[in-house]
């Protein structure tokens, strides 16, 4: 596909997962992310691929891992509570050091909240995504565009590194129509001598496991895990930077909120302000050097969440303290409107005047 087509965002990162060589898909419906399911139904048999709707979050994630297992590009996707639901099969898939690729269309909550984009899951993508010590790689798209590129980028880097990747967007991004482009050419292959598809009597037995009995054994395998976690935290951040050549405040925002804190730095720099964004693109691995770079020269930072503030505390750690962060914000489903954003930048102007 080489022209743009206009697509919703949940359908963009769907097509994009075929394009990236996916052919399985298991899942269970739920507001606003229900549209990711309902087009795999229709366009895995058609390709030879398989869709099936567990009869539970559980199930589907369970089913990934046995996918995972032989070595196939596999997908899985849900909304807020669902992911949660997710999280001990998320565990078991980092601790056989198996690659998939989740999709979270962020709800508001706690508990079943209700249906309107947030950005509430921060802390259970970046910090919690299941027991034990473990990450997962986290991409946050603000684009319908982003949605489908940054989930053909999870399917590589789960590959890379054996590992999961999880694309954290909220029901605005898989809600709204935007041109897309799908041309990916052929997707990327990664062996994968690891995976069990039957001997052959050609090799030893490959087993996929993660249940180790002895402390020593498992702490080895710990200490690896986070000495690739290392080389991906100096490889694979991403980030935008925008008008921050001599801002004196900087924006920090991801997703909508960024796209709303956009319009807000322009009608800022009409009256005057010095005001530049930061958009984390990988939530983790986090981009802190251009944050600390940046607290060399700006008087301030604001974070844009759709949270009671939690990728705060990550500008926080990154700037060392070195400069004051402000929260913007707005929760429950609400987005923070450009007026919102402007007045935490022009008070933030004011400050030591």
């Amino acid at each position: 596909m080489t022209d743009k087509v206009l697509m919703k965002g949940n359908e963009a990162l769907a097509e994009a997962a075929i394009m990236a060589g996916c052919r399985h898909y298991f899942g269970y419906p739920i507001t606003p992310q229900t549209e990711v399911a309902a087009y795999l139904a229709k366009r895995m048999p058609k390709i030879g691929g398989t869709f099936l709707q567990a009869e539970s979050e559980i199930a589907a994630i369970n089913m990934v891992y046995g996918v995972a297992a032989a070595g196939l590009r596999v997908l899985t996707s849900s909304s807020s509570p669902g992911i949660a639901l997710k999280s001990e099969g998320l565990s078991y898939l980092a601790g056989a050091d198996l690659p998939a690729v989740i999709i979270n269309v962020q709800r508001g909550g706690p508990g079943l909240g209700g249906i309107q984009p947030s950005q509430s899951d921060y802390f259970q993508a970046t910090k919690a995504g299941g027991h034990g010590d473990f990450r997962m790689i986290v991409l946050a798209p603000n684009s319908v565009q982003e949605m489908a590129d940054l989930t053909v980028k999870a399917f590589d880097l789960a590959d890379q590194y054996r590992m999961t990747a999880m694309i954290l967007a909220d029901g605005t991004m898989g809600q709204m129509m935007e041109p897309v482009s799908l041309n990916y050419g052929e997707p990327k292959k990664i062996e994968k001598p690891w995976a069990v598809t039957g001997t052959k009597c050609l090799r030893k037995h490959n087993v996929v496991n993660s249940l180790f009995l002895v402390p020593d054994e498992l702490e080895q395998f710990n200490f690896a895990r986070y000495e690739r976690y290392k080389q991906i935290e100096e490889n694979e951040v991403m980030y935008e930077e925008y008008m921050m050549d001599d801002a004196e405040i900087c924006i920090v925002a991801f997703g909508i909120a960024a796209r709303v804190s956009k319009n807000a730095i322009s009608e800022a720099r009409k009256q005057g302000i010095k005001v530049g964004m930061i958009r984390p693109i990988t939530l983790w691995p986090f981009p802190k050097a251009p944050m600390l770079k940046a607290a060399d020269k700006v008087k301030e930072f604001i974070c844009v969440e759709m949270s009671m503030g939690q990728m705060i505390e990550d500008v926080e750690l990154a700037v060392r303290c070195k400069k004051p962060v402000t929260l913007c914000n707005r929760v429950g489903g609400m987005i923070p409107s450009p007026e919102q954003v402007l007045a935490s930048i022009v008070e933030a102007s004011k400050k030591g005047e």
